[in-house]
């Protein structure tokens, strides 16, 4: 199975983001099914024209946020990613209203706060 990815060189945002981005979004969508193995770093570079730095920080990045996992020489597997993503946004989430009530904010504001940011962040 090949990973279809596309890198716009035109948009602003950076090689390696765009590549974490869709890894991800396939990863949570089950495009990529849990176990999939993904090409080596070296090699999915060469596949789509980048360098093997970029590659290597988006997969630093992925593993990062429990979407892939690196088994040594065995190589890099999607992990379960809804899982991870859904327990580090709970606790963003969660963070965010302790500080929020410890600032003082009324509930209404915060939430009108937190809705504010997510708009800006996806409707980038």
């Amino acid at each position: 199975m090949k990973i279809a990815i596309a890198i716009d060189t035109e948009d602003a945002t950076a090689p390696y983001e765009q590549l974490r981005t869709q890894i991800s979004e396939q990863a949570r969508s089950g495009v990529l099914p849990v176990g999939h193995k993904l090409p080596t770093v070296r090699g999915f570079a060469e596949e789509l024209g980048l360098a093997a730095n970029t590659v290597a920080k988006a997969y630093r990045a992925l593993e990062s946020d429990g979407v892939i996992e690196t088994r040594g020489r065995n190589g890099t597997f999607v992990a379960a990613a809804g899982d991870a993503a859904d327990r580090k946004a709970a606790a963003a989430a969660q963070e965010y209203a302790r500080q929020a009530r410890r600032l003082g904010l009324a509930r209404a504001e915060a939430l009108s706060l937190a809705e504010d940011a997510v708009r800006a962040e996806y409707s980038r």
